[in-house]
């Protein structure tokens, strides 16, 4: 019967990472995915592509690059990221915590793991359109974020598929693990849904948090989760978790919180699928920077300027969720329409437009209920409230805010006076769990007593930990890099060497 040294339970980003890791360490690599070819990667294929790193000048950035004689490279200001801004920006996040001691390695590691991947032919383009402004003729970048994967998400799975199958490993799809297979008190294998046993001297769980399971969240974080929408893929179910704890793990991290964002009121349940892989971050709605948001009683319930949105947009798909019904309005006046993301304008789009303020709260009501009088209230004291001494500067935080407001805009602030009026409406789409399993720092997945359970390995969504309250936008995908590489070299090395 045959054996594998390493079986990897999920095909996105971390997963593929680890497999590339295991069949560099030279073991023979299985993976096996739950959705057909077609719908494979996990929520990779979802994202942006964008990964935050630490980098100390834009020459770091030249070997990750796909063109880096591209003339706009040269005409653009990436400026750094150190390692102490990727720990303060995760610290920001950690509602009062230390950091943790997988946020430490994530930091640590970040900058060799990008190299590690473009050694293993993963390219990347600096993000133009949603990272930067024109200042002065550059391309000023900000946030700390600036390289995604060539052609985004979807670019990053082909690429890291081709690597991995390259490297000799083997990808079976439509195979969808029921639990661990368990022999001499180690794990050594899988058990299917089908009844078959795959052997194996070790498994990583690569298959992702329970942000698809709507009873897993209303359970394990609260029974707003269980309305959210879904950003990613249907398949990240928590099956990988499940079969963990059956088996005494540990649990992990934070489960009262996850990765959630702005998205189109009228996106489908999950991952909005009946449109191309490359095309469903259209849905996203995270340029509310620029304007208000507003719930259904017509009130605004977050500072939209409190910092970059990169540091925000994760967090305030929660906070959309925590109004009535679920869903709020962002409202944008034409003085900005031409700085909003592309997804603004996509065909698919939910909006109402109109000349004047009345008539806009008039359409928004007619769509979805919200309290006009209310919202023409708060429109017109937040106009009287802004700074109007100060210069709107999108490249950084302007200070650009509102004077003796109860809920302050602290940046961008600028009065919505110009019509055409746009509205659009939202709410809040998860994309990632952060509560999970405890690894030690060789991705070893540890017990309730602390100790590893022998022949199990963890990375990405996976993971407890990484995250507490937020993070910082593109630390995600950063993370599933860099756990997959340590889980993959670990397993294949106890695969080897016992």
């Amino acid at each position: 019967m045959e054996k594998w040294d390493v079986i990897v339970v999920g095909s996105g980003n971390a997963g593929l990472c680890a497999g590339i890791s295991a069949c560099e360490t030279g073991a023979r690599v299985l993976m096996i995915e739950k959705a057909a070819k077609d719908l494979a990667g996990g929520n990779t294929k979802y994202t942006a592509g964008a990964m935050r790193f630490v980098y100390n000048s834009s020459d770091e950035l030249l070997p990750l690059l796909s063109d880096a004689k591209d003339p706009r490279v040269s005409q653009s200001d990436f400026g750094q990221y150190s390692a102490t801004k990727f720990r303060e920006d995760l610290l920001l996040f950690n509602d009062g915590e230390s950091l943790t001691v997988e946020q430490e390695i994530l930091v640590s590691r970040s900058y060799e793991t990008l190299l590690w991947l473009a050694k293993h032919g993963v390219t990347f383009e600096p993000i133009y359109s949603r990272q930067s402004f024109k200042k002065e003729g550059k391309n000023v970048f900000w946030g700390g974020l600036t390289l995604a994967a060539e052609n985004e998400g979807v670019g990053l799975f082909d690429m890291e598929l081709a690597e991995f199958k390259r490297r000799g490993g083997e990808i079976r799809y439509s195979t969808t693990m029921r639990n661990l297979h368990i022999g001499d008190g180690k794990v050594r294998g899988v058990k299917l849904e089908s009844g078959e046993i795959l052997r194996s001297s070790t498994v990583i769980l690569a298959c992702g948090g329970f942000e698809a399971n709507a009873d897993m969240r209303g359970e394990l974080m609260g029974d707003i989760w269980s309305h959210a929408k879904v950003r990613g893929t249907p398949h990240n179910t928590g099956d990988g978790l499940k079969s963990a704890w059956d088996i005494n793990a540990a649990k992990h991290g934070r489960f009262d919180s996850a990765h959630a964002t702005p998205m189109d009121l009228y996106m489908k349940d999950f991952g909005n699928l009946d449109i191309p892989p490359n095309e469903r971050k259209n849905y996203r709605k995270i340029s509310y920077f620029l304007g208000l948001m507003m719930n259904a009683d017509g009130v605004r319930f977050v500072d939209e300027g409190k910092d970059f949105r990169n540091y925000t947009y994760a967090q305030f798909g929660q906070a959309v969720l925590d109004q009535p019904d679920q869903y709020a309005w962002q409202i944008f006046d034409s003085k900005v329409s031409e700085l909003l993301y592309a997804e603004y304008r996509f065909h698919d789009a939910s909006f109402v437009i109109a000349d004047t303020l009345e008539e806009l709260v008039q359409k928004c009501d007619e769509m979805e209920p919200i309290n006009q009088t209310a919202a023409l209230a708060t429109i017109s004291q937040y106009n009287k409230a802004v700074d109007t001494s100060r210069a709107f500067d999108p490249t950084i935080k302007d200070q650009k805010g509102t004077i003796d407001l109860a809920l302050p805009k602290s940046n961008w602030a600028q009065r919505i006076d110009t019509g055409p009026f746009y509205a659009y409406p939202v709410t809040g789409g998860i994309t990632f769990t952060y509560g999970g399993l405890k690894i030690s720092n060789k991705a070893e997945v540890q017990n309730t007593a602390s100790q590893a359970i022998a022949g199990l390995y963890a990375c990405g969504e996976t993971v407890g930990g990484v995250f507490l309250g937020g993070y910082p936008g593109g630390s995600g995908l950063t993370s599933g890099a860099v756990f997959g590489r340590i889980a993959g070299q670990s397993a294949a090395k106890y695969a080897i060497n016992g």
